[in-house]
Order: C-alpha cells, then sequence, then structure tokens
C-alpha cells in the first residue's frame, strides 16, 4: 500500500508518533533544566522540510511555539493549522525576504531574523497594528560571513528604529558556528549585547548546540532534529 502524504514533506505514516515527541520534549527540557540556572527557557520546535500534519502531533506533544524557515511554508501550515482549531506561536526563522513580509504579517507571531531597516520598515507598513508585531534583531555574531544578521554594531541602531515605528523589539537571535567551533564565544556576544540594549529575549541554540546557549543565557532555543528526527528532503 502506497503511504499516505501530504504537501510539504512526503509521508505522513512516518512521521514521529505524539508519545515519541513528547518523549524527546522532556529530555530535552530536562536538560535546559540543568544548565538554565532557574532561567525559563522557551522551545520552538522547528517542523521545516516536514508536512502540515506533523502540527498537531507537535501541539499534543506538548509544545506552543513552532517555527518554518520559509514563507510559504508558514503561511500554509498557518492556514491548515487554524482550519482544525490549532493556534501555534509561529515564529520565523528563516531568511526574511522584503516581498515575502505582505504574505506573513498576520500569521507570524515572532520575527525572529529581523536584519535590516528595510524590513523593520515593512513590517510596520504591513501590519494593521504595529504595536503587536514581535521582533528580534538578528546579529551575526561570528566571523562567517555567509551568515544572514546584522553586524554587533549595527544592532543598537536597529532596535531604535524599530521602536521609533511602534514594533515590539524584544531581543536578539543569532545563529552559532558551524565547522565544530566552540559556540559559547559567539552567545556569550549576543547575551552582552542585549543586556546592553536591555532586551529580555536571546534566541540562541539549535539541536546540536542548545545546551551551551542555555548555560551562557539563552532565553529561546530553536530545536528540530533533535525533537522531529532528520529533515525532509
Amino acid at each position: 500500500m502506497t503511504p499516505a502524504t501530504e504537501m510539504g514533506g512526503g509521508a505522513v505514516d512516518d512521521l514521529p508518533t505524539v508519545e515519541l515527541i513528547r518523549s524527546r520534549l522532556v529530555e530535552i527540557r530536562n536538560r535546559i533544566e540543568t544548565v538554565a540556572g532557574g532561567r525559563d527557557v522557551g522551545i520552538v520546535g522547528v517542523t521545516k522540510t516536514f508536512p502540515p500534519a506533523l502540527t498537531e502531533r507537535a501541539l499534543s506533544a506538548g509544545l506552543t511555539m513552532l517555527g518554518e524557515n520559509y514563507a510559504q511554508d508558514l503561511v500554509a501550515k498557518a492556514d491548515a493549522a487554524t482550519a482544525q482549531g490549532l493556534s501555534p506561536d509561529w515564529h520565523f526563522i528563516g531568511g526574511l525576504q522584503r516581498n515575502k513580509v505582505k504574505l506573513l504579517v498576520g500569521k507570524v507571531t515572532v520575527w525572529e531574523t529581523v536584519d535590516r531597516m528595510k524590513l523593520l520598515n515593512e513590517i510596520a507598513n504591513r501590519s494593521v497594528d504595529p504595536t503587536g508585531e514581535r521582533v528580534l534583531i538578528q546579529v551575526n555574531t561570528t566571523d562567517e560571513e555567509h551568515k544572514s544578521g546584522c553586524r554587533p554594531v549595527e544592532a543598537a541602531q536597529l532596535v531604535e528604529h524599530g521602536r521609533s515605528l511602534g514594533l515590539r523589539i524584544e531581543g536578539l537571535m543569532t545563529i552559532g558556528p558551524t565547522g565544530g567551533q566552540d559556540p559559547r564565544p559567539a552567545f556569550e556576544q549576543l547575551v552582552a549585547l542585549a543586556d546592553r540594549l536591555e532586551l529580555p529575549h536571546r534566541s540562541m541554540g539549535m539541536s546540536g548546540d542548545y545546551e551551551p546557549a542555555v548555560e551562557v543565557g539563552s532565553t529561546i532555543v530553536r530545536i528540530g532534529s533533535s525533537l522531529f528526527g532528520p529533515r525532509r528532503s
């Protein structure tokens, strides 16, 4: 028999079960608690490459925040969730193009990858109520020039500009270094910058490096494969 399939990710029957996601989530929360020093740390379940059917399972397992990298996928999954009466907080965590903002306004709960003035302007202009738009400024705290994010010296200006537009600038976001480098220096730089700008949230840490991220001060981690298994092709 051909497995049941759904748009955007292939077979539905081989998705991780609610029980498996829940057990993995418990393990991740326990590991976070060990290094968090009593701080609350939010977990964004990254459903990139998985079909919309995973949304219901992820929420049933205890997640409340889900992250997507591509505008069209977030729109499709948000619409499917709404049709089922589900309302997770959707975090946009991929490279954000200005022409995609109009598709995402009204569906994104937290914009995590805003790294330039034009994006701040577009979000504010497209929003019915800019004060309801929650924004994290993405900062490149590594020496990898190919990574998205503003330079650390530009962050303060972006925060100030976003606030002048009425947007809710809640924190900073970064992606740790690749190639097996120690991620702590990049994460520590983001924490110090967030502290200096008096921003409460630091979104940093993924499946491979969330423990050191939490140890140095992350308040939001973005977890995909450790919850749901390898990405779909």
